[in-house]
């Protein structure tokens, strides 16, 4: 990206080495971490203006109060790039992968999580302070219109997608109940609110949690982000542990101000019924109408949130509580766990046994020829280990080809990948043979496996099939 790296060169008064452009989220943005020997730094690249100085002014403020956030370094004059801090590549979400996945968190993961609650009342309230909300976007602060936005986003992304019956006039009904009520809780309290404190959102440097994103935050009430938190809907938070979670978010609230058990129940009540079908909406419209799957994926396990919450009715607004009722028992909702992303089958295979078949019915795909390399099974002291085995990777690297040649694969690779999940195709197949299939294939099928699972949201299916071994990454 050649602007990024004109100011790389103008902050840094050196040229950037190398321009790797990072995963997107989902958003218009795009990022490229840039670096050379002396310095590295993330470069962004935003389509909307007021969105990047959005974000450029609220980091600028945050910093000012001490909140840990990425320092913006500078700005092309026409405020679509900029560079700001590199916090590295370790986020929230993905080290406490293992305990979302089986819905069980380990010790170190729950300590993780309550740290960075912890730190949440200080970014609304301290971060808050004196701010000036004009520079926010899309608008300063969190009103009517937004409840309205949301309530409409529901209605028309998820709930008419769903196919259930409902009269739109009761319905409306209640939802200008429940806005009032909203608004009321947010009250005039001068606090920030986040808007989309997640656990993608916050960066672990040292183990210390950084926050990133904030661009769509503006001035509303401290519910909605803790709403937004520990009751994600992948989060696959146990009750117990929302319960620690809330308990821990208080005990540093109370650094600012004093709520009554009751008022604080009940109002966050409200913001996680609020929350969740606002992501219902989003679910429905990225998944429906902007054609992504992965985003469906999701919806069972929001719907799993609000069966558990409207368990105790909401009897203010008895309308909306038998509509929702309706949707959690529609089955269509809570079947759509079915794994849609791109799956890449990387094999390891001797040349003399033939190339592994696709049988996806897809075809094409990469077969790499590992047989230039240096041959550990030459060697007799090699002959009974294979790619997997600490010795025969010690003798592969020490030697040095291997790391080029997957230098060169990594490149292809990724942005092949790249390229079919933007496309929404579903298989891709990668081979590497190589005389007898136990060595230099094995490595460069198990690396090229452990990468792609790392970087990429896919699935990754191994198979060593000269070594009889097959997983999922």
């Amino acid at each position: 990206m050649k602007q990024l790296e004109e100011l790389f060169k103008q902050y840094t008064g050196t040229e950037a080495t190398s321009c790797e452009e990072l995963p997107s989220s989902g958003s218009n943005r795009r990022y490229f971490r840039l670096k050379n020997d002396k310095f590295t730094a993330i470069g962004a690249k935003g389509t909307s203006v007021e969105e990047n100085i959005a974000f450029i002014e609220l980091a600028k403020h945050f910093r000012s109060e001490g909140l840990n956030v990425p320092e913006v370094y500078c700005v092309s004059e026409d405020k679509v790039f900029y560079l700001q801090e590199d916090l590295g590549d370790i986020t929230l979400f993905n080290t406490v992968a293992p305990g979302r996945e089986i819905g069980t968190y380990s010790e170190d993961e729950i300590e993780l999580l309550k740290r960075t609650i912890a730190l949440l009342p200080k970014f609304q309230f301290q971060g808050g302070k004196d701010l000036d909300y004009s520079f926010c976007f899309p608008q300063p602060e969190f009103d009517e219109r937004n409840i309205w936005f949301d309530f409409n986003y529901f209605k028309y992304c998820f709930l008419k997608t769903s196919g259930l019956e409902f009269s739109e006039i009761k319905l409306h009904d209640d939802f200008v109940k429940l806005a009032k009520d909203l608004i009321e809780v947010g009250g005039s309290l001068n606090t920030f609110m986040y808007r989309d404190f997640q656990a993608r959102n916050v960066m672990l440097v040292d183990g210390a949690p950084y926050f990133i994103d904030f661009q769509g935050g503006r001035k509303g009430p401290f519910y909605y982000d803790l709403a937004s938190f520990v009751w994600q809907a992948r989060a696959n938070y146990s009750e117990e542990l929302k319960g620690e979670l809330i308990s821990v978010y208080r005990e540093n609230l109370k650094n600012y101000i004093d709520v009554s058990d009751e008022e604080f129940n009940r109002s966050l009540r409200l913001f996680v019924l609020f929350r969740t079908m606002q992501v219902l909406g989003a679910y429905g419209f990225r998944g429906y109408f902007e054609k992504k799957p992965h985003f469906l994926r999701s919806v069972p396990f929001a719907i799993d949130n609000l069966r558990r919450l409207i368990a105790i009715p909401f009897s203010d607004y008895p309308y909306l509580q038998e509509v929702l009722s309706e949707l959690t028992k529609m089955r269509q909702l809570n079947d759509l766990r079915r794994d849609t992303r791109l799956e890449v089958h990387i094999f390891s295979f001797a040349y003399k046994k033939g190339i592994p078949l696709d049988d996806s019915g897809n075809g094409g795909g990469y077969v790499f020829d590992c047989r230039a390399l240096d041959n550990p099974g030459k060697y007799e002291r090699f002959k009974s280990f294979t790619g997997l085995d600490a010795t025969v990777i010690k003798y592969l690297e020490d030697e040095g080809g291997i790391i080029k040649y997957l230098d060169r694969v990594y490149d292809l690779v990724d942005s092949h990948v790249l390229r079919f999940m933007e496309r929404k195709f579903t298989h891709l197949q990668v081979c590497f043979g190589c005389t007898g299939g136990q060595h230099r294939s094995v490595y460069c099928a198990q690396h090229l496996a452990e990468r792609l699972a790392k970087k990429f949201n896919v699935k990754v299916v191994l198979t060593h099939r000269e070594l009889n071994i097959e997983e999922e990454l």
